[in-house]
């Protein structure tokens, strides 16, 4: 177990206190509201769709806007957008996305309220290289880094504009990837390094972030990151960014999002976020602000802590994970826990109201009747209910009581720390069951995904309940969709797709949409849909097979992070990627359709 620690306690819901940045006119960080922002897509060589886009999301609630800026010459036009939107009386932080080039930063700088840079790619190599840096070798590396960052950062002072140091899980240096590898320490060190070349010239308006694709990263990462900006002292309490990058689109994006961004925000860390979906930039706002609303109403509602607890007291580390180490039991013929794949249960009144077309539902079929389970429902803040628990000779599958002025997540954590790890834990992601009235169904699935999708990042559950959405169906594939966008149970193809940029080559959506009609039945089977190659070959570290924007028009499809066809042309790529499927051996025909005899006589 790791010394370090991200919060004063496992069970805090309260906000980190971070040094205020000023974006523009717009403080961050504080005691002032976590930010929502978003990017455009519009093309930045394109003024008027610029400024469109910006004031529809401001219309929508945005408070930040991020726009790209690939070249110097690109970035000589946000001059002209940013002139456009203050002409629209709009006052709207305006913040460059700069990656690979030093001058287009440079440029960018001088019209901007905020730069973003990548650290792993700013002014850095990325050849995917094994190589055995030596300790001269790397610091004569940090020193050339230093060279070509420095003037960035005495030009940002100078202006009053403040930076990002924006680290992407998919771009991390080769100088970092050999040094720390492809983990979430290499992604914390890389926007240190950074970070104390900014110091060195007392330059502090520095925002953080630690973006990935799979949330069990990212929230590892965000994690280590406040561990060691805490350790390192009192002053580096900057503000922190949050986003899952490439998150996808509908439900999986939405649910994909709270997970990493909500559970994150429930842990008191976060003081602007964006929600990255493979759909219109306005589609994020809500969900964003949505999201915000639902971790403040929390925190408000549960302002002290449930109890007292150490993270010395706690069996999981939160820096790596681990599944908490559980017993197999048979509950209702089914095993569940200790290596046992993560069960989903449902209630009776559920059950019986699918039961007539459960073979039907595929998929998202409910394993185990909760009335039935024999689960043992506890207060986590008994301390004799739970000696009499961890006294007894077999282990009993346990979950907190319904009906407790509790917070979930605090409360499923104290449960795990106070109980024997060989008793199994079902998750809720409502202490509060749903009735068919008063649900907002955004705020359902949000709610659902971050405080279930949280503890499953902890490695606690070996089972989940659903009982904030009253449809049966509609609370089963919630559940199955938590726990593939969580990475604890695969049963369907995932897909990892960029929201899109000014730096986006194809259409997106339409792109994302053709590739799951030709390949969602592949199971298990992980595609990466990139616009550009900006985070597309790293971002794919995870993915079996990637489509990729290579030049206008063409496209490079890629087995895992190695580019193997090249330039094809956009009309064929689809075609292409499932001959390359067929090459390495993953594919396989979709099943024949069966008719619905029942098909209109229930819906």
């Amino acid at each position: 177990m790791s010394k370090l620690s991200y919060s004063s306690s496992p069970l805090n819901l309260q906000r980190r206190k971070s040094r205020v940045v000023k974006i523009g006119n717009l403080p961050l960080g504080g005691d002032y509201p976590v930010r929502v922002q978003s990017m455009l897509t519009s093309d930045t060589r394109e003024v008027a769709d610029c400024v469109k886009e910006t004031m529809d999301l401001v219309g929508a609630g945005c408070e930040i806007v991020r726009v790209t800026a690939q070249t110097r010459q690109i970035a000589e036009n946000l001059e002209h957008i940013v002139a456009g939107i203050r002409a629209q009386g709009s006052d709207v932080p305006i913040v460059a996305d700069i990656h690979f080039k030093p001058d287009a930063a440079m440029e960018a700088v001088r019209w901007v309220d905020k730069v973003r840079v990548n650290p792993g790619n700013y002014a850095d190599k990325k050849k995917f290289e094994v190589y055995e840096y030596t300790d001269q070798e790397y610091a004569d590396e940090l020193a050339r880094l230093r060279e070509e960052f420095t003037p960035l950062v005495e030009e940002a002072k100078r202006r009053g504009v403040a930076m990002r140091i924006g680290t992407n899980h998919g771009s991390l240096s080769d100088r970092i990837m050999n040094r720390f590898g492809d983990t979430p320490l290499g992604m914390v060190e890389s926007a240190l390094e950074f970070a104390r070349i900014a110091r060195d010239h007392d330059y502090h308006e520095l925002v953080f972030s630690m973006k990935a694709s799979n949330p069990k990263v990212m929230v590892q990462a965000y994690r280590l990151l406040i561990a060691r900006l805490s350790e390192l002292g009192e002053d580096w309490n900057y503000p922190i960014h949050l986003g899952v990058t490439e998150a996808g689109d509908g439900e999986d994006g939405r649910i994909k999002s709270a997970i990493g961004i909500g559970s994150l925000l429930c842990d008191g860390i976060g003081d602007t976020i964006r929600v990255s979906l493979t759909e219109d930039a306005v589609e994020e706002v809500p969900v964003a602000r949505a999201l915000v609303k639902l971790v403040e109403s929390e925190s408000k509602a549960f302002p002290d802590l449930i109890a007292a607890l150490s993270w010395g007291e706690v069996p999981w580390d939160p820096f790596s994970y681990t599944r908490r180490a559980s017993q197999s039991i048979d509950v209702q013929g089914i095993a569940l826990g200790g290596e046992e794949t993560v069960r989903v249960f449902t209630g009776k009144e559920k059950w019986n109201a699918i039961a007539y077309k459960m073979a039907k539902l595929g998929d998202f079929r409910p394993e185990v009747v909760v009335e039935s389970s024999g689960v043992l429902a506890l207060d986590p803040r008994d301390e004799k209910a739970i000696a009499a628990l961890n006294a007894e000779e077999n282990p009993r599958l346990i979950t907190v009581a319904d009906g407790l002025p509790l917070p979930v997540i605090p409360a499923f954590r104290l449960l795990a720390a106070k109980a024997d790890p060989r008793h199994p834990i079902l998750l809720k992601d409502t202490l509060t069951p749903a009735t068919e009235q008063g649900q907002v169904p955004l705020d359902t699935l949000l709610n659902a995904a971050m405080h279930i999708g949280t503890l499953l990042c902890d490695g606690i559950g070996d089972a989940i309940l659903v009982q904030g959405e009253a449809s049966p169906e509609t609370s089963l594939r919630i559940s199955y969709n938590i726990l593939q966008a969580a990475g604890v149970r695969i049963f369907k193809t995932d897909y990892v797709a960029c929201p899109g940029c000014g730096r986006t080559l194809y259409n997106l959506q339409e792109t994302t949409q053709r590739i799951r009609a030709a390949t969602g039945h592949l199971k298990g089977l992980r595609i990466a849909v990139m616009g550009c190659i900006v985070n597309g070959p790293g971002e794919m570290a995870d993915a079996d097979f990637g489509y990729v924007g290579g030049a206008p028009g063409k496209i490079n499809l890629y087995y895992g992070k190695k580019a193997v066809k090249f330039n094809i042309p956009q009309a064929e790529a689809v075609d292409r990627l499932i001959d390359l499927i067929h090459e390495y051996g993953r594919w396989f025909d979709p099943p024949e359709k069966v008719e619905d005899e029942e098909a209109g006589e229930n819906s």
